[in-house]
């Protein structure tokens, strides 16, 4: 193998692997789990940062409140109880040139230091005319948002600050492991997808082996179910289609067998015959009439064979269309049944008719002609030893119902939804029909699916069969 043949199929073996589900499914959960995370960084980080700084204006207007409502006489108890509860840092400046603070200790608060910056924001609010007024500011020493609000006092001025950035050292650190929650979720979305993965990917490997099994014709291979639901479902479908193609497999042999069996026995006799004719009966008229009469039944039987398999194709692929007109059934009936002269008087086979006078019917004329003859044939080919075929027409007011019944031995119970098969045989050994070939049922099934007539077929043990069909008047 050359290095460009290696390298394509190193090329395949990844594209295989990527589109793998062991793979996707790996993508897939990384993506969700990096979903989370996004949604965790911007609730916890960008938005927990936008509630925080809402809550705590909010918090400031109701400090504000309440320092504008307090009197005078209580105005040094509200604040040192504000400042501590609600952690923000409170300076109170009279008019007397007395500056007193609370809670200007706590870490950010930006009134313990004589800032320049803040000093003058705090000049600007005392000269505004309003009683109170608020700023937000940027702390240059902790480099954070603040605000800042003044009330004016009857005997002095109320500064109130209030950090708006979380510098709890709790949420520091959450943020600060936010990084190791991330690893920590996509090494667990990797876990959980490679168990996933694999808890469903085995079974589907297992009927992915099998159904290549099934492929090369081992129809014994058995699809396993392990209690998941849709797995369950596809293993009893490609058991049901194992089934049904190791039914189909053979038949397909019955059939080539069968057909081998209905294609070479005429030509052996009209290879026999015709040498016959050649080497010995030449000479003779009768002997050499009789001959090739044998010949022609023979060649007959040959065209008749090959033109069923033909209109039986064509019915299956749908290419000839329906023709339909009104005539009368009964008249049909007697009309295929001349066909029969021949074998009434060589073969003593006895029709029953069971007719009325006349039946009016609306179908495809000749084709349903097929079906009566293909049934009628079937009859002769399984009738008993009265070789007695009964033909019933009976008016059931919308249609009328069409029996074709024989007195053989009978169809088992579970060959009956596949005699409607080319060539299936309730037994192996296949026997030469009398009168067909073989296929009849099979476009008796087609044209009446064709017409969309019910059609179906009983029959008991020993007492005989009878297929039956509804045609439209």
């Amino acid at each position: 193998m050359n290095i460009k043949s290696k390298v394509e199929e190193i090329y395949l073996r990844f594209r295989r692997k990527k589109n793998s589900f062991n793979l996707k499914t790996l993508l897939y959960l990384v993506l969700f789990s990096l979903g989370i995370i996004v949604f965790l960084w911007i609730f916890q980080v960008l938005f927990l940062q936008f509630s925080y700084e809402h809550y705590q204006i909010k918090k400031m207007t109701s400090i504000v409140s309440q320092i504008e409502s307090s009197s005078i006489e209580k105005l040094d108890t509200i604040l040192t109880t504000l400042a501590y509860q609600n952690e923000v840092c409170i300076e109170y400046e009279s008019d007397f040139g007395t500056t007193i603070s609370y809670n200007t200790l706590q870490f950010g608060c930006g009134l313990d230091k004589n800032i320049s910056s803040i000093n003058k924001i705090k000049s600007n609010l005392k000269n505004t005319d309003s009683k109170k007024s608020g700023v937000k500011l940027i702390n240059p020493t902790s480099k954070t948002k603040a605000y800042l609000y003044g009330i004016d006092v009857d005997i002095g001025y109320v500064f109130v600050y209030s950090s708006l950035e979380d510098i709890d050292s709790t949420s520091v650190i959450l943020k600060g492991q936010l990084i190791y929650i991330m690893i920590l979720v996509l090494l667990f979305a990797c876990f959980i997808a490679y168990f996933l993965s694999k808890k469903i990917t085995k079974p589907i490997l297992n009927m992915t082996k099998k159904a290549r099994e099934m492929g090369k014709g081992n129809y014994d291979v058995v699809f396993q179910e392990n209690g998941t639901l849709e797995i369950d479902e596809l293993a009893r479908t490609l058991n049901g289609a194992c089934s049904d193609m190791k039914k189909i497999d053979e038949l397909r042999r019955d059939l080539l067998a069968n057909v081998s069996h209905d294609l070479k026995t005429p030509l052996t006799m009209i290879k026999a015959y015709a040498e016959m004719v050649r080497d010995i009966s030449y000479k003779n008229k009768v002997k050499r009439e009789k001959d090739l009469n044998v010949i022609i039944d023979e060649a007959d039987r040959l065209n008749i064979l090959v033109n069923d398999l033909l209109d039986l194709s064509k019915l299956q692929a749908n290419t000839t269309g329906l023709s339909l007109q009104s005539y009368d059934l009964v008249e049909e009936i007697k009309q295929v049944l001349s066909r029969y002269d021949i074998i009434k008087e060589t073969e003593n086979y006895h029709f029953v008719l069971d007719l009325p006078e006349k039946a009016m019917v609306h179908a495809d004329k000749n084709k349903m002609n097929q079906v009566i003859y293909n049934l009628i044939n079937n009859a002769i080919n399984y009738t008993g030893k009265d070789k007695k075929v009964t033909l019933r027409v009976t008016d059931k007011g919308k249609h009328y119902l069409v029996e074709i019944i024989d007195t053989g031995k009978g169809i088992r119970s579970d060959d009956l939804p596949y005699i409607w098969d080319k060539y299936y045989k309730n037994e192996k050994n296949h026997k030469r029909n009398v009168v067909g070939t073989g296929v009849g049922l099979s476009i008796v099934r087609n044209i009446l699916e064709t017409h969309k007539f019910i059609y179906g077929v009983s029959s008991k043990k020993n007492k005989g069969t009878t297929f039956y069909f509804e045609i439209v008047k």
